[in-house]
């Protein structure tokens, strides 16, 4: 049967920056079908935590600093020791700074970067790597941006590193599909979440995008459940290197 191939029953997902928003709702969606989670956020995401576990799944925390590349091998061998295997990666954490091109700081341009594309590349380098060690494959998921295919403003850094998050999917998709090792991504779009928040509170910002947006709302963790599952399924074996836009319509406008 068809559904049978979005169950997820037995599998472990790594997901990065779950504690709150679109990464615990991705989170709580991959619980329901069926995975055991391993969060890797800066502190303990009790919240997350414990819906997971209501749902009868297994939860490990990991507290780490991904924007530091020591502690990306020690997220792979604490999974493996606790959970026994790793199936999904889903690279959801990140971050934004907003500035002027003309002022923006080096710090701001070295912060977006480490958290959201090298610690991407070098993370899924490293659950690669064991996938490959246990011979049968996985999934990996990463999240880009509409700013993965606009230019937008005054986020420089991110706008690089989300566009740079596109390529590094398909490349990574070129090189592993030959493991049985699929490399997709999810590109949200404007979501209500902490990152969006100075824009949503700007009511002239926030019509101007909502006119934009042909499904006229905005997004919310939820509407991420399904892809984030279907793609770390067995029913998007096929579908390698590809960027999924979550938007409600927007790029379509």
């Amino acid at each position: 049967m068809i559904l049978d191939a979005f169950n997820l029953a037995g599998k472990v997902a790594i997901v990065t920056g779950c504690d709150t928003g679109l990464g615990q709702g991705m989170t709580l969606g991959l619980a329901q079908a069926g995975c055991d989670i391993v969060g890797v956020n800066r502190r303990i995401p009790e919240e997350t935590a414990a819906k997971v576990k209501a749902l009868g799944r297994r939860f490990m925390a990991i507290q780490a600093d991904l924007s530091q590349q020591d502690a990306l091998e020690s997220i792979v061998a604490q999974t493996v020791a606790e959970m026994g295997r790793v199936d999904i990666l889903v690279n959801n954490a990140g971050t934004i700074r907003r500035e002027d091109a003309l002022s923006f700081s080096e710090k701001n341009w070295d912060d977006v970067m480490n958290l959201n594309l090298k610690s991407v590349f070098f993370l899924s380098q490293a659950v690669a790597r064991q996938f490959i060690a246990q011979g049968d494959g996985g999934k990996i998921i990463n999240i880009a941006s509409m700013l993965s295919f606009q230019g937008g403003i005054r986020v420089p850094s991110y706008t690089a590193s989300k566009s740079g998050v596109l390529g590094i999917t398909r490349l990574l998709a070129n090189e592993w599909a030959g493991h049985h090792i699929n490399v997709n991504a999810i590109a949200p779009g404007y979501m209500a979440t902490n990152n969006t928040q100075e824009l949503r509170e700007d009511d002239q910002r926030s019509k101007e995008i909502l006119d934009r947006i042909p499904a006229a709302r905005w997004g919310v963790p939820e509407d991420l459940q399904g892809p984030v599952v279907f793609l770390a399924s067995k029913a998007s074996d096929y579908i390698n290197g590809y960027t999924l836009a979550v938007d409600g319509g927007w790029l379509a406008r």
